[in-house]
């Protein structure tokens, strides 16, 4: 299983590096910069093809790969042979002006955006079904003790979130969207109570983990069993869909919660025994469990809410995509700021290693429910990661895309190019920034791993 994630993973990976490659080729070719060598996957190549003046590569490793254009090192050359200037070849990279330059700097960044809003047009075009849990919440506080944002603001187990900022809420993944966007801002929020709704003002605390906003709350699920896993200690026990878990050890159960404050949450040592009494029909029943058993895995799921999307109009669903596809790059922007408020990077910030298994890790995740879940899921994830290469990249920084743009915009203003020395410095100050960066994703990827 761990493999195949793997290999799912690279090639979602794969697709998101290629339409970003492939973004500086066809710019390339559109402002006349010849084009030495097109590769997916780095290191020695593998598979090889000339067409034209191109060589069309595949490189031995298949994460990331590159677009090689004529003449792009000619100022790293000039410098190491101590020369002041450049006398480009037609057709090479810096033959071409500094707005030619920028277009297909800009090339790749604007491919993956497009790219995602293709993805997600599709997504909403064919429609989806989407698995989720009601806005009825329970406290965070009533499970570990601590006190959260939740408690702060008045919310109450048992309360059903209905509007946040003043967008309504019908369901779990709302809540959790809405709320994850905006630590540290205060927030309207509505409730409903008892059969009348309240208002109230909450302020997300950050997750300096993950760097989303978090209040504090679970979703309420009622203890009824909606699937039993085949050979798991719950079918050996006689469990069966549709019992209704009544109460864990002598302990009533209102929600699934309940069961997991019994067995993670319980002050002293766990039980021996597990005893789980249900209703079936009616009947009541006990089911037994051993230690070994309910440490490891019961085998038996909650119930959960099912929806499909509305099906969308070729214009309606390039439109939805768009606005999917926008909301997908603010937050990508408005992430990059939390990296400045303290958050821990060595796990909120993910290297290839660990996007390439959570890429797979989901689409497999979703193929246990159905091939068409699967394929959502792991489009879903292949867009957002899209506009997160397009945002990272368009960064002002040495040797990405917005360094680049940022040079040749003063090469426009200054209307010289600057000398080879410092474009030389330049561009590696910006591969220590990036070594630095990968470090602590690299350094990320393996906590998480060993923490998996």
């Amino acid at each position: 299983m761990v493999f195949l994630k793997i290999v799912i993973g690279l090639i979602g990976l794969g697709m998101v590096v290629f339409v970003h490659e492939l973004g500086h080729f066809l710019a390339a070719r559109l402002v006349k910069i010849d084009v030495d060598a097109f590769s997916i996957g780095w290191g020695n190549p593998i598979l090889k093809k000339k067409i034209g003046a191109v060589e069309y590569r595949l490189g031995m490793f298949p994460v990331g790969g590159y677009c090689k254009m004529k003449g792009e090192t000619d100022y790293r050359e000039a410098w190491e042979n101590m020369r002041n200037g450049i006398r480009p070849e037609k057709g090479s990279y810096l033959a071409a002006s500094p707005a030619a330059r920028i277009l297909v700097s800009f090339g790749g960044p604007f491919f993956n955006l497009i790219f995602a809003v293709l993805l997600l047009s599709v997504l909403w075009g064919v429609g989806f079904e989407v698995n989720t849990m009601s806005n009825k919440i329970i406290l965070a506080s009533e499970v570990d003790g601590q006190t959260f944002p939740a408690d702060q603001a008045g919310l109450k187990t048992g309360d059903r979130i209905i509007e946040i900022d003043g967008k309504k809420i019908s369901y779990y993944h709302e809540v959790q969207e809405n709320i994850a966007l905006n630590p540290d801002k205060k927030l309207p929020i509505k409730v409903e109570r008892d059969g009348k709704e309240h208002e109230l003002l909450i302020t997300p605390s950050l997750d300096k983990s993950s760097g989303a906003g978090k209040i504090g709350v679970y979703f309420w699920t009622d203890p009824v069993i909606s699937g039993v896993k085949e050979g798991s200690p719950s079918q050996r026990a006689g469990l069966a869909d549709g019992d209704v878990i009544t109460s864990a050890n002598g302990v009533p159960l209102r929600n699934s919660i309940d069961l997991v404050k019994l067995l993670e949450y319980s002050e002293g040592s766990l039980p021996d025994e597990l005893v789980l009494e249900y209703e079936r029909n009616g009947v009541k029943g006990q089911a037994r469990f051993s230690r070994d058993e309910y440490e490891k895995d019961l085998g038996f799921t909650w119930g959960h809410i099912s929806y499909r999307t509305p099906d969308l109009s070729f214009p309606q669903a390039i439109a939805k995509g768009a606005s999917e596809g926008y909301k997908t790059l603010a937050v990508s922007v408005k992430s990059l700021r939390l990296l400045f408020k303290g958050i821990d990077l060595t796990q909120a910030v993910s290297g290839p290693v660990r996007i390439t298994y959570l890429m797979g890790d989901i689409a497999a995740s979703g193929f246990g429910h159905s091939i068409g879940s699967g394929l959502r899921s792991f489009a879903d994830f292949i867009a957002l990661i899209s506009v997160a290469l397009c945002v990272m990249n368009l960064l002002p920084l040495p040797i990405l895309d917005g360094g680049m743009i940022v040079l040749f915009l003063i090469e426009m203003i200054r209307r010289k190019p600057a000398h080879p020395k410092a474009i030389t410095i330049f561009q590696y100050s910006g591969m220590v920034i990036i070594f630095t960066l990968m470090v602590f994703a690299v350094f990320g990827d393996i906590l998480f791993f060993v923490r998996q």
